[in-house]
């Protein structure tokens, strides 16, 4: 079975687009959603700096855009995707992502509500210095404790001894001169605000306005939620679970607990890839991965998807 799969935030880099937009049709269609959302993709992906896409309210468009054009270059069709993939998951803003592929949102309400999300999670950001650190090694049992001493939260549970704390710069600071015992580093992350805790409950209130009378769909095919690994049959869960998990821990170790469950042989990371690749390789051992990084990669996808795609997707509520 393959899965497919889009990164969250901090997995964008300067100028990761600009190779995208020499395929035939992507300048156009980026163009086309910058206008819709009014946010300039094509600048954003192209010629800014580090500094500027690291602005909430720009990676997290940025972000969805890109997967959803490196999907398109897979699978051109809706029914090539719902014929081939057996599930779909985002990591964090990726869920938009899978959203849209799965068929629970059009690309282009995605977008709006992504748009939407990032400038409700930076104005939420904004009320204190707040930032996330990925924790490299270290056991849970002696990882969470000590993250709850220092008043920091696990925000994402990503599995393969990864673990994301979330909190106040200060709390950071802390976590930084003391670490649990067993964690080799302590990585801060390309993010502008600690999200996934209660920093940012001020952001769920304002998508909660926004998705109401949503045009929504059910899933065509499995959408694997952050929020408990549980595949989602419905749309209108599939959005509930979408703006409560702003204010709640990723729980990416459940989601591919599921992809085993429902036997995943090969996973696809669309553009930027190379994130939960790389966890995958670690908890995921004989799964065949690959990261999408660059439209060089792209033949090298379609012959892992011709080759462990599935003939007929499960139904998504099995």
């Amino acid at each position: 079975m393959l899965v497919l799969v889009a990164p969250g935030q901090g997995a964008q880099t300067p100028g990761f687009l600009t190779p995208w937009l020499d395929l035939p049709g992507v300048a156009d269609r980026l163009r086309a959603w910058s206008a819709a959302i009014d946010l300039d993709l094509v600048h954003y992906g192209t010629n800014a700096d580090a500094d500027e896409i690291r602005d909430t309210a720009v990676a997290q468009p940025l972000l969805v855009a890109s997967a959803l054009l490196s999907a398109r270059q897979l699978f051109p069709a809706a029914e090539d995707f719902t014929s081939r993939v057996g599930a779909a998951a985002g990591h964090s803003v990726g869920e938009l992502a899978a959203a849209a592929l799965t068929g629970v949102l059009s690309e282009e309400t995605a977008l709006e509500l992504v748009r939407k999300r990032g400038l409700a999670m930076a104005e939420a950001a904004a009320v204190t210095e707040t930032g996330m650190a990925a924790l490299l090694g270290g056991d849970a049992e002696n990882v969470l404790p000590h993250l709850e001493k220092l008043g920091l939260t696990p925000a994402n549970v990503n599995g393969a001894g990864q673990i994301v704390a979330a909190g106040t710069a200060a709390q950071l600071a802390a976590l930084a001169e003391d670490k649990p015992e067993g964690t080799r580093r302590v990585v801060p992350l390309k993010v502008a605000g600690a999200f996934h805790t209660h920093h940012m409950a001020p952001a769920v209130t304002a998508l909660e306005s926004a998705v109401a009378g949503l045009p929504v769909a059910d899933p065509h095919t499995r959408y694997v939620s952050n929020r408990d690994g549980a595949t989602v049959a419905t749309g209108e869960e599939v959005v509930r679970r979408l703006v409560g998990q702003v204010a709640n821990p990723v729980r990416w170790d459940l989601c591919m607990e599921t992809f085993k469950e429902h036997g995943i042989t090969a996973m696809i990371e669309l553009a930027p890839g190379g994130t939960l690749v790389g966890i995958a390789k670690r908890a995921l051992p004989g799964v065949r991965t690959l990261a999408l990084k660059t439209p060089d990669d792209l033949d090298a996808a379609r012959a892992l998807i011709a080759e462990y795609a599935t003939d007929a997707a499960a139904t998504p509520a099995d």
